[in-house]
């Protein structure tokens, strides 16, 4: 294989990275010894504060110095240091709060260079191609960089070019880094739970695909599909014509940065709109399609000037299956029910566990260390807390994160960072309620709706609390009406599928040989000033024509032949 075979490269493997690098031995022994050096002078410094006792006073310095190398060494090591920001289960909490830190911004390369991989990618200069385009780069990054420009036709767009002999210099380090994973993962003190050199093979497929800007072009394409009709999101065109491997023309997005809030509010946009949109498209991606943006940092989300949320760069995308949308459902269910001995069981199920691990010793664990992280009531739930109190147990017991999960928990952790910028007060809970209880009632599948019996019961009696919680919660929310969601919970009552919580409620009702008066009081209390009689009816008369709708609707299989018989 040459260089220019190795550049072409559309998925990562490991085999043939090997073989083409052992051919080339003096090009992994350079950089090696670059790598060698680079670290051994960090880890001396380690070692340094250990034996003078100074760790406690260095913490925070050593973690900015790790940082520091990490964006010397390049694109590469700037992306494992996102990766590893999301990897308590490798990475100590003093430096994983300052790998979060990590932005993707390097110097530019020289725009005439950049000019030729347009020319050498799409066959035409890019005077020929475009009517003007930017002299320098509007925005660098560790894989590439992007010009303003407008195409012939008038249109505004965006010129993603990827960094030259980019795929030599990643698949180098991937090579090294796999085999050096390969003899110290013995002494390192990890509970990994299994090969090192996996975790280094699941990097190295998601860093392949996120190079591949003709796969990036694809996935903006399926996300703009699942968000094709909802208004407050925005994505942008994929101008094929004008893209390659190496090169993405994309429609140019005017916006504002999530982060930016004076320009915002002086934009007459509201924050906490802003933010919803942001967290309720955020639990669509994980619940609904299963197909979720995994890198929604400030620099990849945008505010339009007519309040659309705008998503750019597609480069880091996953998908999760039915059943781990799921299961993931249950674990939350779980972990705010604190039934800690099922949310093990949802551990094993989503790979933080080996199949034959022991969960018996873990559950007082968990227990220990997420109680705590809850608190008192479930909207003190915040995915930091739980992520940092979480990366306690690791180093304990055989936690790992699955690639897939350390997307996800990149994901909503950004988004809730970026929401508490936004808003200081902000709770995740009061904008995921709202949603997430529509989805429980009126899910795709029956799994997905009897996640609301496991909300609601427990050891099989009805928890009042729990009810009351929830609908507190959901009235904070001043744009949440309880009537829709009180139509779909009645519609779900009277069908057949709700027979077993029909059956549940009424015993709850005389739970313990008494009437449960005062907690349906103290409910009442909590709805009434929202419930009007003639709403009321409404919803309740919604209910059962939606029902009797659905009813009818399976007799039509069964009346059709007849019909046709007749004929």
């Amino acid at each position: 294989m040459s260089q220019a075979q190795l550049n072409q490269m559309r998925r990562y493997d490991p085999k043939v990275v090997a073989q083409y690098y052992r051919r080339r031995p003096w090009q992994a022994l350079w950089r090696a010894l670059t790598l060698v050096w680079s670290f051994l002078w960090f880890t001396l410094g380690l070692q340094s504060d250990r034996w003078f006792q100074h760790e406690g006073d260095n913490k925070s310095k050593r973690a900015t110095q790790l940082r520091q190398l990490l964006t010397r060494l390049g694109p590469t090591f700037i992306k494992v240091g996102q990766a590893l920001s999301t990897r308590p289960d490798l990475i100590r909490k003093d430096f994983l709060e300052e790998l979060v830190k990590l932005q993707d911004q390097l110097p530019p390369f020289p725009t005439p260079l950049a000019f030729a991989i347009i020319e050498a990618e799409l066959d035409r200069t890019p005077e020929e191609i475009f009517a003007e385009i930017s002299p320098q780069p509007v925005a660098a990054a560790s894989l590439g960089q992007v010009y303003k420009a407008k195409l012939r036709s008038g249109e505004e767009v965006a010129v993603k070019v990827q960094r030259p002999n980019l795929l030599p210099t990643l698949t180098l380090d991937l090579y090294l880094m796999r085999w050096a994973a390969s003899w110290l993962a013995p002494w390192l003190p990890l509970n990994l739970g299994h090969d090192l050199t996996l975790i280094v093979d699941e990097f190295g497929t998601k860093l392949f695909e996120e190079v591949d800007y003709l796969n990036e072009g694809r996935n903006a394409e399926k996300f703009a599909l699942n968000f094709q009709n909802d208004p407050r999101i925005k994505v942008p065109s994929i101008y094929w014509r004008y893209s390659s491997q190496h090169v993405l023309t994309l429609e140019w997005i005017n916006g504002y940065k999530l982060t930016d809030i004076p320009t915002l509010k002086n934009s007459d946009l509201n924050p906490n709109a802003v933010i919803e949109v942001a967290v309720s498209c955020g639990l669509q991606q994980l619940l609904e399609y299963g197909f979720f943006h995994a890198d929604p940092h400030p620099g990849n989300l945008f505010a339009t000037p007519t309040g659309q949320m705008a998503y750019i760069d597609f480069g880091m995308m996953d998908q999760l299956d039915q059943e781990s949308k799921e299961t993931l459902v249950d674990a939350v269910v779980h972990l705010i029910n604190k039934d800690y001995q099922d949310l093990a069981r949802d551990f094993v199920k989503l790979g933080f566990l080996a199949p034959d691990t022991d969960i018996m010793p873990i559950i007082p664990a968990l227990e220990s260390v997420l109680g705590n992280a809850l608190g008192e009531s479930v909207r003190d739930f915040n995915f930091k807390t739980i992520t940092d109190q979480f990366s306690e147990l690791m180093y304990e017991y055989p936690f790992r994160v699955p690639a897939k999960f350390a997307l996800i928990i990149r994901s909503l952790v950004t988004q809730e960072g970026l929401a508490l910028t936004l808003d200081p007060n902000f709770k995740i809970v009061d904008v995921a309620y709202p949603y997430v209880a529509r989805r429980l009632l009126n899910g795709e599948s029956p799994q997905l709706r009897r996640r609301l019996l496991e909300v609601l019961f427990k050891d099989g009696r009805f928890q009042w609390q729990r009810l009351e919680n929830l609908i507190a919660i959901a009235r904070s929310d001043t744009q949440f009406d309880i009537l829709p969601t009180a139509q779909l919970g009645l519609q779900y009552l009277l069908s057949a599928e709700g027979e077993y919580l029909r059956r549940q409620l009424l015993l709850a009702l005389v739970e313990d040989d008494r009437l449960h008066t005062e907690e349906v009081q103290r409910i009442w209390s909590l709805i009434k000033d929202d419930i009007h009689p003639g709403r009321l009816f409404n919803a309740a008369w919604g209910a059962i024509a939606e029902l009797s709708a659905q009813r009818a609707a399976t007799l039509i299989p069964v009346v059709s032949p007849f019909g046709a018989a007749q004929d």
